[in-house]
């Protein structure tokens, strides 16, 4: 299992939290998905035989949010 931390921006409440962290935790390969509002960023950890960085960020910019 690999971890990346991803920076977002565009978050405003915990609701914008937890629909991030459930677009995450749905992704196959995704093991787990912390995302803070305070530090504006998701702390994953992912199987990357299964998904790559650039699959959850292209997750998180469809759910309506920036990141890098």
């Amino acid at each position: 299992m690999e971890t990346t931390e991803i920076k977002i921006d565009g978050m405003s409440c915990q609701g914008c939290v937890n629909n991030i962290r459930g677009v995450l935790e749905a992704l196959p390969g995704v093991c787990s998905a912390e995302v803070s509002l305070a530090g504006a960023c998701a702390k994953v950890g992912f199987d990357a035989a299964k998904v790559d960085r650039a699959a959850l960020c292209a997750a998180i910019e469809d759910a309506g949010f920036d990141a890098a």
